[in-house]
């Protein structure tokens, strides 16, 4: 068996899945089901990835398959007949394929890994799949790298040849070409006139991505370095501006570094323009529009859900700035109590299921109090709590 099947055997069987499991749960109903496609990203480029990948695949009866990034099935698409074949073991719309309900499966595994997958015949987890293959990969945020969901090829023996993988793959580039396209096109349709502006994407993310707007529909998009992430960050966060002293309090754990903060201002101005980084006090002299607000602006007014889209992961989460630390606790907790709540169990299990998420106890007891007794999820909540329990001690 290959390495990263293994792993992905391994993970399965820690999570509780049965290899005699013959349906995947069903996390988002029907009704709800709707809603939640037209206001994910992906429903933008189905259009695409139907009339490219998806009439291929119907003509030599197999399945293109679309999921968000917890795993949960938006779309299947294909024959009647191979339809009524996939829902015999719930592959099926509004269904979760994450490897921790559904065991070993490309849909799965590519979650799993960030990377393009694989899975044939009897690598899969579960018996009831073992007659199909699939091929899959991640769709990437073209702004942000986040992971917005999964294209998925399946089918039978068909789907086993090198040629599948490398079609999914080049749809799935196709979308996110498109996908930035869009990104590109947006802002700039809008922006004469409106003054400088910056985007700044700060959200689960080490090094900040900046996209500059000069207000004259010309877009220029940075990777700041750690430090020069945490200097725009805080000014971004700090309308007024700071002082030296201030900005130095905020930044370093230490003090006497008041010549290396001049030194990383002078090259953050050198990379940003003389225009836009103003001095006594340090600030910044354009429109600042952040991940991190529009998720504090949503919570504020008391959308949750909208919330939880936006929330890509903790604030520049190696940062061990104090005032950075202070922004990124501040909203995390937001988020947390929010969610604790809410009695949400489908936004919490997109908490528990991330990597900052996962083991939150916590959060896991407040689902299991939120699910049914009869909810297909309880086995996974249940074996998560008793590995914490061992972990824990």
């Amino acid at each position: 068996m290959r390495a990263e099947v293994a792993e992905s055997w391994q993970r399965s069987a820690a999570a509780g899945v049965s290899t005699e499991q013959v349906d995947a749960p069903i996390a988002i109903e029907q009704r709800d089901l709707r809603s939640l496609r037209e206001a994910h990203p992906l429903s933008r480029v189905f259009p695409l990835l139907d009339d490219v990948l998806g009439q291929a695949v119907r003509e030599c009866d197999a399945i293109m398959a679309i999921s968000d990034a917890t795993g949960t099935l938006l779309w299947v698409c294909g024959t009647p007949a191979t339809l009524r074949k996939a829902d015999q073991i719930g592959f099926v719309e509004g269904s979760n394929w994450d490897e921790r309900l559904a065991g070993t499966n490309a849909p799965g595994l590519a979650l799993a890994t960030g990377r393009a997958a694989t899975v044939t015949r009897s690598e899969h987890f579960r018996s009831a799949v073992q007659p199909w293959s699939c091929a899959a990969t991640p769709i990437h945020d073209p702004g942000t790298s986040a992971i917005l969901g999964v294209l998925d090829v399946t089918g039978g023996d068909q789907v086993v040849v090198p040629q599948t993988l490398a079609m999914v793959r080049a749809a799935a580039r196709m979308a996110e070409a498109e996908l930035a396209r869009e990104l590109l096109s947006r802002p700039a349709s809008n922006a004469a006139g409106s003054g400088l502006r910056l985007v700044l994407e700060s959200l689960g993310r080490t090094e900040a991505l900046v996209t500059v707007d000069d207000g004259r529909g010309r877009l220029q998009t940075l990777r700041l370095s750690p430090r020069h992430s945490e200097i725009l960050l805080l000014l971004a966060s700090a309308p007024q501006g700071l002082s030296g002293d201030e900005l130095t309090v905020l930044l370093y754990e230490d003090d006497g570094a008041s010549s290396t903060l001049r030194a990383e201002l002078n090259r953050l101005r050198h990379l940003l323009g003389d225009e836009l980084l103003l001095s006594r006090p340090y600030r910044l002299a354009a429109g600042v529009t952040g991940d991190w607000l529009a998720a504090e602006a949503l919570l504020a007014a008391g959308d949750l859900r909208g919330a939880m889209r936006a929330y890509r992961g903790p604030l520049l989460p190696r940062s061990s700035a104090p005032g950075v630390v202070r922004l990124r606790e501040g909203l995390e907790n937001a988020m947390r109590h929010a969610l604790l709540r809410s009695r949400e169990a489908d936004l919490m299990a997109a908490w528990t299921r991330s990597a900052w998420g996962r083991d939150d106890y916590e959060m896991w007891l407040a689902q299991r109090a939120a699910l049914g007794t009869g909810s297909p999820m309880l086995a996974l909540v249940e074996g998560q709590l008793a590995r914490l329990d061992r972990e824990l001690g």
